[in-house]
């Protein structure tokens, strides 16, 4: 009698929390077909046209990685994958405090010279790629974004990108929480001003806490959350 043996990748994918890429772009082709828009934070939510994340567009953020996280937490609790490219001093445990969902994030921090295709191959089958703008060549970022329309994945690009959509940049404000020189850092205000193509054309700021004193993001209040931003 001859045994039969179970191929290895049969077996690891068969283990608890292991999915194999083919599972997880399906995954994400379902999810596409629910919606047009990714959810953000409701803080972020009126900065952006379709108060989310629109499918098939490019994103352009400056002013840290503290609010792409931030941008990237609410789709990836609800259930979207995520990955970030180039980005190495961005880690897990700064992710899982801005509420980002990590068994749904794949980091790939070091692509080399492969980044734009590593990106490409991540934008046919992951809900949003994030990557890091500065060593991207323009003509490259504009293919890049043409294959995330096509695809209908969200693109993020940490800095400045020619294709962009949507361009949110984030001014940090002081830090709270010590008292009398001593204690601990607990929220930081800042405000986040957005502009782009379209129905993003008028430009609109926030004031926020970012991060606020539960880690994530909330609006500042009791100063008006969202206006019309001026020169």
């Amino acid at each position: 009698m001859t045994a039969v043996v179970e191929p290895p990748v049969a077996r690891l994918a068969a283990l608890p929390g292991v999915s194999t890429a083919s599972r997880v772009a399906a995954q994400a082709e379902r999810a596409r077909a629910t919606g047009r828009v990714l959810p953000v934070v409701p803080a972020l939510a009126g900065l952006l046209p379709g108060a989310g994340l629109r499918r098939g567009s490019t994103v352009a953020v400056h002013g840290g990685t503290s609010l792409l996280l931030a941008l990237l937490a609410a789709a990836a609790t609800s259930g979207s994958w995520a990955a970030v490219v180039g980005m190495p001093s961005l880690g897990i445990t700064a992710a899982a405090e801005y509420g980002v969902d990590v068994a749904r994030l794949a980091l790939v921090p070091h692509p080399g010279a492969e980044l734009p295709s590593v990106v490409a191959a991540l934008l046919d089958g992951v809900d949003l790629v994030a990557v890091q703008a500065e060593t991207v060549q323009p003509h490259v970022a504009r293919r890049l974004s043409a294959r995330a329309r096509h695809r209908g994945a969200v693109l993020l690009a940490a800095g400045a990108w020619p294709a962009a959509d949507v361009e949110l940049s984030c001014r940090r404000g002081p830090w709270a929480g010590p008292s009398e020189g001593y204690g601990h850092l607990q929220s930081r205000r800042v405000q986040v001003r957005a502009h782009g193509r379209g129905a993003a054309a008028r430009p609109i700021a926030a004031d926020l806490h970012l991060p606020s004193p539960d880690g994530g993001v909330t609006q500042a209040l009791p100063a008006p959350s969202l206006r019309e931003a001026t020169a």
